[in-house]
């Protein structure tokens, strides 16, 4: 039977089809969470190197900082000023739990020994004098390891008036680098002069043309 409507509203030729719309099936969406999966699994050991090396780098800055601080307190007061590598053990703040170490990550500037007495305030007339002092927070796997010029273990350094290091055993390396070996964990050297003068280097680098290197 003839509908009157089709000559009002004749189709149009080439009239775009509405597309079907559909959602996700169950296997597309299994094989996406399975390959975001392995992209993760993937990145992560990269991502946890990233993260140790950062905390490297942030250990030796923090003990730089540390020994151009002593140096310049020195030479401003003109007096012995000491530099200690201090250990909190588990502390999370400066006590009187802390100790002398040479595997210490956090340090103290004072005119005293401060084995014992890390906790007492920051002041140059009450011992053991401290002047400054700080926390340094990394994961047990970072490793700091210092030494003397005859290579044995070492936690001190004295300044005196003129910068230069005075005392025998003095502080003269200081290692930080990952508590396991391995490539692709940074190494960084603190290597102090008896003049006073320090750098930072990196001792995995050899190429002589390098300046990280050793």
């Amino acid at each position: 039977m003839f509908d009157p409507a089709c000559l009002a509203n004749p189709p149009r030729r080439g009239a775009a089809k509405r597309p079907i719309e559909r959602g996700v099936t169950l296997i597309e969406l299994v094989v996406v969470m399975v390959l975001l999966g392995a992209m993760a699994a993937m990145a992560m050991p990269n991502v946890m190197v990233w993260i140790r090396n950062t905390e490297i780098r942030n250990v030796a800055t923090s003990l730089q900082t540390g020994l151009q601080r002593a140096r310049a307190e020195a030479m401003r007061r003109n007096e012995l000023v000491r530099f200690t590598l201090v250990d909190l053990g588990s502390s999370p703040v400066m006590s009187d739990a802390c100790g002398d170490s040479a595997n210490g990550t956090s340090w103290v500037v004072s005119l005293d020994d401060p084995d014992g007495k890390c906790g007492k305030a920051i002041s140059d007339t009450v011992d053991p004098r401290i002047l400054d002092r700080h926390v340094t927070t990394a994961s047990p796997g970072v490793r700091v390891r210092g030494t003397s010029a005859a290579a044995v273990a070492a936690d001190e350094v004295v300044f005196n008036g003129f910068g230069r290091v005075v005392g025998a055993g003095a502080l003269t390396v200081i290692d930080v680098d990952n508590e396991t070996a391995g490539d692709d964990y940074r190494a960084l050297r603190i290597m102090l002069g008896p003049g006073g003068t320090m750098r930072m280097c990196e001792p995995k680098v050899s190429s002589k043309t390098d300046p990280r290197v050793c």
